[in-house]
């Protein structure tokens, strides 16, 4: 007989936590895990599923009182795609509660005052903020509980949007995403239609044979349009016939590429895009300062939050003209190219081929020449000989990914002691773990929580 799920009545939603879940207590004090359907201010009752390091986590069975804080969600895919998961949280309570949670890992993790975080940059738009979207084929389209309690037979489960969270194989079908600008959902619904209608095959994931596997829709403020199509079939003559009737669709599109990817995992970083029509590349302005993005170029996802965190950079850097400035973890240079009519030089150092390449042709440009970037991990390249040859940095910017720094890192920076670093960070807890490290030689001046995806529990520090 199956054990009967513990039931936990009455329970005080407090906050958000990773992947849509929420941060409860019970009436007895014990600090629960709520997966989904709950926003802070509820009162709930859970059922638990499971413990995980030492917490249960469960299901919310009723809403007791609703929280103020509800709002009603704008998207009608809200639920089921799991892209925006507080669309139904007010925006300002989501504000509260990011800064608030930079705020908890300054005192907690990094030992300090957290009186030195600042109020958060919150975002505007809060909708239509991407400037890039990537939607994917199935054969295996997402069915609502509403559907696979009805008596109808889907024989067609053909789908066209975003992944479905933990169902790798399933696709849940968007008619309209409020991420991105209009023109997306546009082309996206129009080649569903054109896809139905010359029957080109839909990818299957599992089998790994279709046609049609992704496309990816970029665009900048400056109203360029880029779009990719990863065809998952080495068929030109299908290939020339799907780029050729949706750019006769869209005669506004700028930039039109297509990649071929066979393999059996979706990354394309190492597959060759070939550049079907119209430009090469589009562009986007930030500042003084114009990127040329081409179709595998990294690029801050959302432009308009981008400007203002670069804003807040150069104001925490208050570089001279005189001042060296060293950039890790530089990307494809947007920072170091922002920063560099400010400042003598500029040098940034990243792993990644192709993104240097972007820098350095977005340098070239822009008619910068006090740019210098360099190929290489910044645990190897940092180093005192490179200080000897480059220059001592009176500024140094770091932007790691969300493990936070290496050690080595960590341990040069320790040695070469320049006077002032800005730490950019993707993940509050370990730029709280990497301040604290750097303690033992460096003050914590200010922080300034900068929220870049609205609807979502990520944050942007800025230290």
């Amino acid at each position: 007989m199956a054990r009967k799920k513990q039931i936990l009545p009455n329970i005080e939603v407090l906050d958000i936590a990773d992947k849509g879940h929420a941060i409860g207590r019970t009436r007895e004090g014990e600090i629960v895990i709520l997966l989904g359907g709950a926003v802070p201010g509820d009162n709930v009752d859970m059922r638990v599923h499971r413990k995980k390091k030492g917490l249960k986590h469960g299901y919310v069975t009723q809403i007791n009182t609703y929280s103020s804080d509800r709002v009603e969600p704008r998207c009608q895919h809200f639920g089921s795609c799991g892209g925006c998961k507080w669309q139904n949280l007010d925006y300002r309570k989501q504000s509260q509660l990011k800064e608030r949670q930079v705020r908890q890992v300054i005192k907690r993790i990094a030992k300090d005052d957290e009186t030195k975080v600042s109020p958060i940059i919150t975002a505007d738009p809060i909708y239509t903020y991407r400037n890039k979207l990537e939607y994917s084929f199935s054969t295996k389209r997402w069915l609502s509980d509403e559907e696979i309690k009805s008596d109808v037979s889907f024989v067609n489960r053909q789908g066209l949007g975003f992944h479905i969270a933990g169902a790798f194989d399933k696709v849940l079908d968007i008619e309209q995403c409020l991420l991105q600008e209009n023109l997306s959902n546009a082309i996206r619904n129009t080649l569903r239609t054109l896809a139905e209608t010359h029957q080109w095959p839909y990818y299957d994931i599992r089998q790994h044979t279709g046609l049609l596997r992704n496309i990816i829709v970029r665009n900048t403020t400056l109203n360029q349009w880029m779009v990719i199509f990863v065809f998952g079939e080495e068929n030109q003559k299908a290939i020339n016939e799907v780029c050729s009737f949706m750019q006769k669709k869209f005669p506004k599109i700028n930039s039109w590429h297509y990649i071929i990817n066979t393999k059996a995992n979706s990354s394309i970083s190492d597959l060759p895009a070939t550049h079907f029509a119209g430009d090469s590349h589009i562009q986007e302005t930030l500042g003084s300062v114009q990127y040329q993005i081409s179709p595998k170029s990294f690029f801050q996802t959302n432009s308009y939050q981008a400007k203002r965190l670069y804003d807040l950079v150069l104001d925490y850097a208050d570089i001279s003209k005189n001042d060296i400035v060293y950039d890790l973890y530089t990307g494809t240079g947007s920072i170091a190219l922002y920063l560099a009519p400010s400042c003598q030089k500029v040098l940034g150092i990243e792993v990644i081929q192709e993104a240097i390449e972007d820098a350095r042709i977005n340098a070239i440009n822009n008619n910068i020449d006090n740019a210098t970037f360099i190929v290489g991990d910044c645990k190897d390249i940092l180093a005192p000989d490179f200080a000897m040859q480059y220059g001592s940095a009176d500024v140094l910017i770091t932007d790691p990914p969300r493990a936070g720094m290496h050690q080595v890192v960590i341990e040069t920076l320790l040695e070469l002691l320049p006077p002032k670093i800005i730490y950019i960070s993707c993940n509050p807890s370990t730029q709280a773990r990497d301040i604290l490290l750097l303690k033992s030689a460096y003050q914590l001046i200010k922080v300034t929580p900068v929220d870049m995806f609205p609807h979502t529990s990520h944050i942007e520090s800025v230290a």
